[in-house]
């Protein structure tokens, strides 16, 4: 790992990367793309070193802290570590994925990639030490499927490269949450992504778990964009993981800017809307990101997320968050996927929507598709 921190020292500066300055009428983002990519990076080691660096020496369990504050820390613990695992590796996929050129980046790339496949293996072998809880309870169902999202985002480094013995071993134990019942919400497309990697990778799959869901989901529609978590509407933070992005109120404080993945998504895609220019959506990110990840006791001594929305703040978490869940926030990193070339990298720094709103511009107003 002493690389792997060298090589970020030497993109970002020793230490935290340093905040923005903003000279009188300058846009409140100046840094180019390069430094933001760079900054993104540090933000994903630092997020996935701990996790997979650990995982693939199997011994998550014996390091990972378990912090739980309005929960059981006994029943969290038998689902942290697939959380972190799943959630992080969701977020992290798309840049394993993506073709880089010769660069120290790359060589990075290179590194993370083996970790992670190494990660699947000891997460899914019923004979290792850090093999994860799969049957036990209903949260598997939850963090099986982000496992499965980051094997759709990335099939070649996180399938295509897999030894046989570990293919076999995710597709068993991503079959055996089947036994899970989901209940009459979002969690439906939980299931639903789970089969679809099936069907990704060539394995037996059930088409009606992922019509159901998306047809029953179809039926949850509340009007102007927004959809019901099941036959409620409810207005949650939570919502911003699954269904639509929402401000810091409700459920799920302590996932952070993980709350951006459908934006995130949608540039990885490449399929913003006409007017949202890819710059702005990066900017936007960058700052978002760079709030949250540097408040004051984000991190523990060792590395590892705390609870909080901006640093620590436990009492945000609800009885299901714990250490684990907390790795969530990489779904906002998708955007590394697409290559240093990609104009989202490489487009000059543009305010977003917002700021050019409350700074007087005249602009469309949004409307619901």
């Amino acid at each position: 790992m002493a690389g792997i921190r060298e090589f970020i020292r030497s993109l970002i500066g020793a230490g935290a990367a340093p905040p923005i300055v903003r000279p009188a009428g300058a846009t409140p983002h100046t840094v180019t793309g390069s430094e933001d990519r760079a900054y993104w990076l540090s933000v994903l080691t630092r997020l996935a070193s701990p996790v997979l660096g650990n995982l693939a020496q199997h011994r998550l369990k014996d390091t990972m802290p378990i912090e739980s504050f309005g929960g059981s820390a006994a029943e969290r613990r038998t689902y942290s570590h697939l959380e972190a695992f799943g959630r992080l590796l969701a977020g992290v996929s798309p840049w394993l994925e993506v073709t880089l050129r010769p660069s120290a980046e790359r060589e990075l790339q290179t590194q993370y990639g083996d970790l992670a496949r190494r990660a699947l293996g000891a997460a899914t072998d019923p004979d290792s030490s850090d093999f994860m809880n799969f049957t036990s309870g209903k949260q598997p169902l939850v963090d099986a499927a982000y496992l499965a999202h980051a094997i759709i985002r990335a099939p070649d480094a996180l399938w295509g490269q897999l030894e046989p013995q570990t293919r076999a071993n995710v597709v068993a134990a991503l079959r055996s949450t089947r036994i899970i019942k989901p209940p009459f919400n979002n969690w439906l497309l939980f299931g639903a992504m789970i089969e679809a990697a099936f069907c990704l990778v060539g394995e037996p799959w059930d088409a009606m778990r992922v019509d159901y869901a998306v047809r029953q989901h179809e039926q949850w529609y509340e009007g102007d964009g927004m959809y019901g978590d099941g036959p409620t509407f409810r207005w949650d933070y939570y919502n911003s993981l699954v269904i639509q992005p929402f401000p810091p109120i409700g459920r799920s404080l302590a996932y952070r800017f993980g709350a951006f993945q459908l934006l995130a998504q949608m540039a990885l895609l490449r399929q913003l809307p006409q007017k949202v220019a890819p710059a702005q959506v990066r900017c936007a990110l960058t700052t978002v990101i760079r709030r949250m990840i540097e408040a004051p006791g984000t991190f523990d001594a060792a590395g590892w997320l705390r609870i909080g929305f901006s640093g620590h703040q436990p009492r945000l978490g609800e009885r299901y968050i714990s250490t684990g869940s907390l790795y969530l926030c990489a779904v906002g990193l998708l955007p590394l996927g697409l290559p240093p070339e990609d104009e989202f990298w490489t487009a000059a720094p543009e305010d977003w929507t917002s700021r050019r709103i409350w700074a007087g511009e005249d602009l469309g107003a949004d409307r619901a598709l």
